[in-house]
Order: structure tokens, then C-alpha cells, then sequence
């Protein structure tokens, strides 16, 4: 029943953001490097502002960039591993093409928690299915 295998890795790949007293839910891509990244949950992390377009962060190691495509074109709700510089960047504004960037997933809902001024510090989890 391929039904019921989807759903289970759709389960087993959803993440919870939290923020102070907002949880924002993202969905991750099946790949190696959000693989590599699952296993460094969870994790506090404070994330900067950059460019008012991406709340980003240094990861504790690098992910593995293994069958990824030479870069991506981030959309709003995007969360990408940006390789040149080992950090993972969650996007709150459109942003252009960038080289070395890597798609992990995409939030489900409350990205605007995302976009307010300076750091925010965040706990990223794995949801546990039933």
C-alpha cells in the first residue's frame, strides 16, 4: 500500500520549529543531507538575520552535500543547508538562485514567526509519530 509507506516517511520527516510560545511545522525532503541533519536533532540554535530575507545559523558539522544539485532557487517557508558556509538558513522573504544551496524542506505554516528584526533563538525537533 503505497499510501501508507508515504505517510509514514511523510511522519517520520515532519519537524517542529519553536520559537518563545510559537511552533512553526515543517515538512523535510527525503535526501542524504537532511538525513545528516535529523541526526543532529534536536537542536537550539540562535539565528541571525541575514539580509532581512533568511533567519540562519552555524551548524555543530558540516552535512553531506552526496547527490544534491549544484544549488537552489529558495521560495518563502524554505529551509536549505547552505554548504559553502555549513549553515542551515530558514527563509522568510523570496530570495534568487544561489550556488551551494541545499533544500531540506518547507514549513507547513507560521513562517511569519520568522520574520521579525535581529536573532531569534529556536529549538528544531523531530515529530515523533504515533
Amino acid at each position: 500500500m503505497p499510501t501508507e509507506i508515504s505517510t509514514k516517511l511523510a511522519d517520520s520527516m515532519k519537524i517542529n520549529i519553536k520559537i518563545k510560545d510559537k511552533v512553526v511545522t515543517a515538512t523535510l525532503i527525503d535526501s542524504k543531507t537532511t538525513q545528516d541533519f535529523i541526526s543532529l536533532l534536536p537542536l537550539t540554535l540562535t539565528l541571525e538575520d541575514y539580509a532581512r530575507t533568511e533567519k540562519n545559523s552555524d551548524l555543530p558539522k558540516r552535512l553531506s552535500t552526496e547527490d544534491v544539485p549544484p544549488g537552489s532557487d529558495p521560495a518563502v517557508g524554505d529551509i536549505a543547508y547552505y554548504a559553502p558556509w555549513g549553515n542551515l538558513a530558514i527563509y522568510y522573504r523570496d530570495f534568487g538562485y544561489s550556488n551551494g544551496l541545499v533544500i531540506l524542506g518547507k514549513t507547513d505554516d507560521g513562517i511569519e514567526a520568522l520574520n521579525v528584526p535581529g536573532s531569534v533563538e529556536v529549538t528544531i525537533e523531530l515529530v515523533q509519530s504515533q
